[in-house]
């Protein structure tokens, strides 16, 4: 008989819980497949709500917990933070002893996973590879994984395409689109009256779901481009403002007491949540008028639900966007004139229509555990690096 797969699954944030969610969920029903779930970083935070709960609620058996996040929103914080979770990892992955080690996305809390996985020759399956933004170290952390990866799962064609040019073999890279989108087209909405009892306020006038995080290539600069977005939300005319806080990033407790000062100024129109949890946080966009910040979800979720975005800064530069993404500079000017845009009648028309490049019509998850249960692990941890071919006379040489 033969014994089953066990792949481990890592997770530190609730976001990319939320992505991971329709992926365990396949995982725990096959009965070919073991699932090893290891939580970490911000789900064993007070401070960001604890959201290990969540998981246990949602009928997962957590199997082990890496604690690892030190309270301090600094650079050597993160640095101090990262090490011990290195240290986590290792003892976890030496007692686990995981066929996979299955991650998603550019995290700190991920790269000291990845890098224990490594050290443990475990093969490493990679979800989220290939992107490009840069303005975070997201964008040197997500690549660092992609190099210590064994299987790739990406987004998009594009995406894929950036991998191969890494040097990755090109049969372990599959184009098998967002996860995220699982959610909006497997889980049941909730509707109007249930998303305002559990934010808190209505929305059915104008509304914004408002997710700044800090942009951690630009430290001391996030204060004053937040700064400027909340000077232009104040001055919007009957909107309805839902705050969702930012991540256990560098300086992203000061981008939270923000959050909170702005909310206790304007109570009667803005509220805030730690975390919304995947289904209320996608039921919530759904009678949006707009996503505002610089997460991803309004790149790659909210065109899928007919919600348009404004984009701002560089946080999200060079990411595929669909043309609901209304992309502004950290400026006054820029950010009012975005408004405009998103609230004009001839935009709010055409995004039900919207293409969005990240929904490929796939099942993600399903197609996912395919390719874990059939892929051949024999020597999978022993990688070549492939090299592009150039035409016969070379690049040139300066």
């Amino acid at each position: 008989m033969t014994s089953m797969r066990k792949i481990c699954v890592v997770t530190g944030s609730r976001a990319e819980y939320g992505l991971l969610y329709w992926v365990l969920r396949e995982i725990k029903t096959a009965k070919d497949l073991e699932l090893q779930l290891v939580v970490t970083g911000m789900h064993l935070s007070p401070e960001f709500g604890l959201t290990y709960h969540q998981i246990e609620k949602d009928g997962f058996s957590i199997t082990r917990k890496v604690e690892m996040l030190l309270s301090s929103d600094t650079a050597a914080g993160v640095a101090k933070s990262t090490g011990l979770g290195m240290i986590g990892f290792g003892d976890t992955f030496e007692i686990l002893k995981p066929d996979i080690v299955l991650m998603l996305g550019d995290r700190f809390e991920l790269l000291a996973a990845a890098s224990a996985a490594l050290f443990a020759a475990l093969p490493i399956a990679h979800i989220h590879g290939g992107e490009v933004t840069t303005g975070a170290f997201d964008e040197a952390i997500r690549h660092s994984i992609t190099k210590m990866s064994h299987l790739h799962f990406t987004a998009t064609q594009r995406y894929l395409q950036r991998i191969i040019q890494m040097g990755e073999d090109s049969t372990k890279v599959f184009n098998v689109g967002a996860p995220g989108l699982d959610n909006i087209r497997r889980l049941r909405l909730m509707d109007q009256s249930a998303v305002e009892c559990a934010i808190g306020i209505e929305v059915g006038v104008r509304s914004l779901l408002v997710t700044w995080h800090p942009v951690t290539l630009e430290q001391g600069e996030n204060e004053k481009n937040f700064s400027l977005l909340l000077k232009v939300l104040s001055k919007l005319d009957q909107v309805h403002l839902i705050f969702t806080k930012a991540n256990a990033d560098a300086e992203g407790r000061m981008i939270n007491r923000m959050i909170d000062d702005f909310v206790a100024e304007h109570a009667d129109t803005a509220v805030a949540h730690k975390s919304l949890g995947q289904l209320l946080y996608l039921s919530t966009i759904k009678y949006m008028n707009g996503v505002v910040g610089n997460s991803s979800s309004g790149i790659i979720e909210a065109p899928s639900l007919g919600v348009g975005t404004i984009n701002i800064g560089d946080r999200q530069t060079g990411r595929e966007r669909a043309v609901s993404v209304i992309d502004c500079a950290p400026d006054e000017v820029s950010i009012s004139r975005a408004f405009e845009t998103l609230f004009s009648d001839e935009f709010q028309r055409h995004l039900p229509s919207v293409d969005n490049p990240y929904d490929n019509g796939h099942d993600v998850a399903g197609t996912i555990i395919e390719i874990l249960r059939a892929i051949s692990l024999k020597g999978i941890v022993k990688k070549s690096f492939f090299d592009l071919e150039f035409p016969a006379s070379g690049p040139e040489v300066i």
